[in-house]
């Protein structure tokens, strides 16, 4: 089964959102909040977290599972 990315949407609030998904899983009234637990959903499934901005354009990206770029500058 392919992993369903979460992204953060404009709402009544911030929607957390599962790509495919017609409804909102979360509605929280901050950004900040939506990010945390679509941040926690995406850790839990492995999948990425996509956060949009109030125009609808993508803001930040972030991946929790198999990268298939991952970074290149390693921190030691």
């Amino acid at each position: 089964m392919k992993k369903k990315n979460v992204h953060i949407v404009p709402a009544k609030g911030w929607g957390v959102k599962k790509e495919g998904n017609k409804r909102n899983t979360f509605i929280a009234l901050t950004k900040s909040q939506a990010i945390e637990i679509g941040r926690k959903i995406a850790k839990k499934e492995k999948s990425e977290l996509i956060i949009h901005n109030r125009d609808g354009r993508i803001s930040d990206k972030d991946s929790f599972g198999n990268d298939p770029f991952p970074a290149r500058d390693k921190i030691f």
